[in-house]
């Protein structure tokens, strides 16, 4: 795993690595540890990563304006903060969880387990997912979003007025962030069930407006009984 840390705290960063280190052990491959939101911006820009974990006060800087980059990322991330007045926030930006200073390994810990959890969903359900379009940063509201379908390691956003975005998060990596309407059907489908008319008799759901979506066979009797 490739973890970049982003706190301007020396010894609370040294103290963040060294939890790390003692919770992933060998599975570990990198931990970076940046000062300032620009020397983290560069690293993204120029390195793969898994976990970021920032912090939301960076030198008098707002580590948000970092977030609001970071969470259209192929990777996750989480805050580490004493500003828990602003865990609502963050989680409806898309962070994998929010950890209030002062923690302890136990509570790094979890924010691990979760992310190995592929069913896990936040606390505080997300309202938006950013996506890159034309070098900007666009927010997408989650109740806009009919389905997503996988492209390899990103992901086709299909949105209820018909337009598409690509995510560059996998289907693997977003389905612990959205909400428990959103499901995966399929291996390369998940579909949000507040968009959902029907289930047919062709192993398929049939989305308000007539899209049709396959259904794994593993899927189709749990998610017929569900659609009564």
């Amino acid at each position: 795993m490739r973890i970049l840390i982003v706190e301007d705290e020396a010894l609370i960063a040294q103290r963040i690595e060294r939890l790390i280190r003692e919770i992933l052990g060998a599975s570990l491959r990198q931990v970076v540890v940046k000062p300032t939101i620009e020397s983290a911006r560069t690293h993204l820009r120029e390195h793969p990563l898994d976990v970021l974990i920032l912090d939301l006060n960076l030198n008098g800087k707002n580590g948000f304006e970092l977030l609001t980059e970071a969470v259209s990322g192929a990777f996750q991330t989480f805050v580490i903060s004493a500003y828990t007045d602003r865990a609502v926030e963050a989680y409806e930006y898309g962070v994998l969880d929010f950890i209030a200073k002062p923690f302890n390994k136990q509570r790094l810990q979890k924010a691990f387990d979760r992310y190995d959890n592929q069913h896990y969903r936040a606390a505080y359900p997300i309202q938006f997912l950013a996506v890159r379009k034309n070098q900007q940063l666009q927010l997408l509201n989650i109740s806009d979003i009919a389905y997503l379908r996988g492209a390899g390691n990103y992901a086709e956003l299909h949105l209820t007025d018909g337009r598409t975005a690509l995510h560059d998060k996998s289907l693997r990596h977003l389905i612990p962030l959205l909400p428990a309407h959103f499901e995966r059907i399929h291996k390369s489908f998940i579909v949000n069930f507040k968009c959902v008319e029907a289930i047919t008799n062709q192993y398929e759901i049939r989305l308000h407006g007539g899209t049709r979506i396959p259904i794994s066979r593993s899927k189709y009797k749990a998610l017929k009984d569900r659609l009564g």
